[in-house]
């Protein structure tokens, strides 16, 4: 197996037939748990731009085998996004020395608002989308991240803030 194929599924997540990006999604859930345990948020704002650079070459390398701008395989783009979403989460429980896993409404909030951004693509997620090219395929995904980071916090700021202080 080329190793550009297992950088893009990864590790053979994308290959799943049916919805393949809603579980690079969900396989992006773990991975970012396994990242914080070892090295906090850091480790993941590193993993990060690792994922993205590797995501692009590996982008690169599945189109010129198929022949596709962006097959359907290809789930980095959708594990780097959704790490970018998951970020509000992770700095907050490292800012406020709670286990990760107990923001649990935050990693809910974060999959679900990057799978709408991702799917629904509203403005610069479908501007980067349009560049219909490798970094065009990270792109979208990264900006769906930050849109859905930016929903993360807004929630947490109106769970906090207004729920829990009314």
């Amino acid at each position: 197996m080329r190793a550009s194929h297992l950088v893009a599924t990864f590790g053979g997540v994308g290959n799943i037939p049916t919805a393949p990006g809603t579980w690079g999604s969900l396989a992006a859930l773990p991975a970012a748990w396994v990242l914080h345990a070892i090295g906090g948020a850091w480790l993941v704002v590193i993993a990060i731009p690792v994922a993205y650079l590797a995501g692009i070459w590996a982008t690169r390398q599945e189109a010129a085998a198929t022949g596709l701008h962006d097959p359907q395989h290809v789930v980095i783009d959708e594990v780097a996004g959704q790490w970018v979403a998951l970020l509000p989460v992770l700095i907050g429980a490292d800012h406020a020395g709670v286990d990760v896993l107990a923001l649990w409404p935050g990693w809910i909030a974060a999959f679900v608002g990057f799978r709408l951004f991702d799917i629904w693509k509203p403005g610069p997620v479908g501007w980067a989308d349009r560049r219909d090219d490798a970094v065009g395929v990270m792109l979208d995904d990264i900006v769906a991240g930050v849109m859905a980071a930016l929903l993360v916090v807004a929630l947490a700021a109106a769970y906090h803030g207004w729920i829990m202080q009314g």
